[in-house]
């Protein structure tokens, strides 16, 4: 098959070669004017014949000659040829550029010979330079595509957290403690408000219960939700699906904050905690609470009304208008009177903040 394409070519190119120099080699010889040889097509075929019977010494040395280069260019590494095409091209585009301008030069020899040594010169030095450089220019394409793929990483990773400050799922104990209607319509609170199905049923079954306390809690939740619905501009949406194969209605909120991707509202301290536990992302009420509450440190006076004693024994309980539990020592014999204190300590968690503090007048005399 190779021979066969080879003495194709070589045919092309006598055809060729015949057309050009057959009709200068008739004027030579004074044979011009002979008309049936002195034309393209005598000419062409005249070329051909002479090629091809030159094939029958040549061929097997032009096929020896392919298969020695196929056999080098097999050995040589891909990346090489690569490297090296593309600086052949860009060498060679160069000297086109380069050529174009010589040209221009009205010098028999400048503008005949220069851009043949200028295309050499050009196309060696690129392909020298894109083979012997590949590995800078591996390195350039593998950092571009280290930074495409971390800026890809990055908006997947945006999307992601976008998509998780999106939903805001609110649990049964966060809809009847009310504080969430008014959270939202602050607007601190972004993104679309969900209201699980199954929440909304457990709701419905508080408001029936014939606990008189409980059905105040059920109608308030109920009350807490048209009002979040209706009267607010925040997003409202109903999910509708059930765990069927999850019985606790804390497991259900936490199993559809991982489906959605979705942040959990709670003011449940236990609920918290499991959900710090699982890595699902928590809106504590209490701890937003605790955070926009007064700063009280310890040596700081304040005046409150002791009402009731405390669990220890000669202390007094009283409370601020946020409803910060102050543990008064020695306070038991202030009952139901408006004294001034000094904070000893304060203790914050997440089920809220306890004030420890001593009576003023007991820290004159001491």
């Amino acid at each position: 098959m190779l021979k066969r394409i080879t003495q194709a070519c070589l045919l092309i190119i006598g055809g060729t070669l015949g057309m050009v120099l057959i009709p200068k080699l008739l004027m030579l010889i004074g044979a011009d004017d002979i008309n049936y040889i002195n034309n393209p097509y005598v000419a062409a075929l005249l070329g051909a014949l002479i090629f091809y019977l030159i094939t029958f010494w040549t061929v097997d040395y032009v096929i020896d000659a392919i298969r020695w280069t196929e056999e080098r260019l097999v050995k040589v590494p891909i990346t090489d040829i690569i490297f090296g095409t593309i600086g052949l091209i860009v060498g060679l585009l160069v000297a086109f550029l380069l050529s174009a301008a010589i040209s221009s030069i009205k010098v028999p020899i400048v503008n005949t010979v220069l851009p043949i040594l200028i295309t050499l010169l050009f196309g060696y030095l690129g392909l020298q330079v894109g083979t012997k450089k590949r590995d800078e220019l591996m390195g350039l394409f593998k950092m571009s595509r280290k930074k495409a793929h971390e800026h890809e990483q990055e908006g997947n990773n945006s999307k992601q957290e976008q998509a998780r400050s999106s939903y805001k799922i609110l649990d049964t104990s966060v809809i009847i403690d009310g504080r969430i209607a008014d959270i939202c319509q602050t607007g601190f609170v972004e993104g679309t408000i969900v209201i699980p199905q199954f929440v909304l049923e457990e709701l419905q079954h508080i408001a029936d219960s014939s606990d008189a306390l409980k059905r105040n809690r059920g109608r308030r939740g109920l009350d807490i939700l048209n009002r979040i619905q209706k009267e607010l501009a925040v997003k409202v949406e109903f999910y509708e699906g059930d765990f069927e194969e999850i019985q606790e209605v804390d497991s259900k909120l936490i199993k559809l904050a991982k489906v959605m991707q979705g942040v959990l509202v709670t003011n449940d301290f236990n609920l918290n905690k499991v959900c710090e536990f699982q890595n699902v992302p928590v809106l504590n009420i209490n701890d937003l609470a605790n955070a926009v509450k007064p700063v009280v440190i310890p040596g700081e006076e304040m005046n409150v009304l002791v009402i009731k004693d405390g669990k220890e024994q000669n202390q007094g309980v009283a409370y601020l208008d946020d409803g910060t539990m102050i543990v008064v020592e020695g306070g038991r014999d202030y009952i139901s009177k408006q004294i001034d204190v000094i904070v000893t300590s304060v203790l914050q968690t997440s089920a809220g903040r306890m004030i420890f503090a001593k009576p003023k007048l007991l820290e004159k005399v001491l």
